[in-house]
């Protein structure tokens, strides 16, 4: 009988991107091996609980969803918490940072201090540089400010992130230039919370890190498991929680965030059969107005 595996998700190291598995068994990702996975036949997917807790149901989630949570366990999941707001005692210093994903498509956002840049990685984040440490609340300030005072947004979707992966400059200068820009116009802003330390631009590159110098372009993206279906191929790159896959039919994006929750096994052979993984294409990207 094939052994079966529950994933927990995609985390970031120091030593790179790994996979998860229920009971602790981490699966390092290297690139240039094969990815090779398919959801059992006659399973479905489950809720993966909230908090370490399982889901008193097993209420069924649906396969496109990336948060792998019934309504009820993704409320509790949020009941406190910094991105949802509602965790505004959190005694812990915060960054403010601008994050640059790709031309024109810089944000702000703030995340712990003793996280260090693993949120960042986590987002898939090119390249970034800190703005300030402080409180929460005002950090909160400062990415309210920096928000409207800069027209950057807070998120990003990360329909667009893929797709430009493979178009990005290719010096770490250019890269850099938007976020120095930025990051001049917000040390120069007024209205800064006082308890917010301002922090010199200081621009990290994960280009090297994610594997995307010289990186393919991708022909689209998976969607969603279903019993009975996998994918295999070779790691490319890996950003945020998104695997770059080649296969057969070209560069496929495969976000992690879509296995927890499938009871999965090995596939032994790329040519073995499986039914196909739903993926929706990429449209080639428009190079001028006109």
């Amino acid at each position: 009988m094939a052994q079966l595996w529950r994933c927990s998700g995609l985390r970031w190291s120091d030593d790179g991107p790994v996979l998860v598995w229920s009971g602790g068994r981490r699966s390092p990702l290297v690139r240039g091996r094969r990815v090779a996975f398919k959801a059992v036949e006659g399973g479905a997917r489950e809720c993966v609980g909230a908090r370490g807790n399982p889901c008193p149901i097993r209420a069924a989630v649906p396969a496109r969803s990336t948060g792998a949570r019934c309504e009820e366990c993704a409320r509790l999941d949020r009941a406190h918490s910094v991105a949802a707001d509602t965790a505004a005692d959190d005694p812990r210093p915060y960054h403010v940072y601008l994050a640059w994903f790709g031309p024109g498509m810089t944000k702000v956002g703030i995340t712990a201090v003793e996280r260090g840049p693993a949120r960042l990685l986590e987002q898939g984040a090119v390249c970034f540089s800190w703005l300030g440490a402080g409180p929460l609340m005002a950090a909160r300030r400062a990415e309210e400010l920096l928000r409207a005072a800069l027209k950057v947004p807070d998120r990003i979707p990360y329909r667009d992130k893929r797709v430009v992966r493979s178009l990005l400059p290719a010096s770490e200068g250019e890269r850099a230039a938007e976020v120095e820009l930025l990051h001049a116009r917000a040390l120069a802003l007024a209205g800064w919370p006082e308890a917010l330390v301002r922090e010199p631009c200081q621009v990290v590159d994960h280009l090297g890190v994610f594997g995307l110098a010289g990186l393919p372009a991708a022909v689209g993206e998976v969607v969603g498991l279903a019993p009975g279906a996998g994918v295999s191929g070779e790691l490319v790159a890996a950003a945020g929680p998104d695997l770059h896959l080649a296969t057969r039919s070209g560069v496929i994006v495969l976000d992690t965030r879509l296995l927890p929750g499938w009871h999965l096994t090995a596939v032994a052979e790329p040519d073995d059969g499986l039914p196909p993984l739903a993926v929706r294409e990429f449209a080639a990207p428009q190079e001028g107005l006109f």
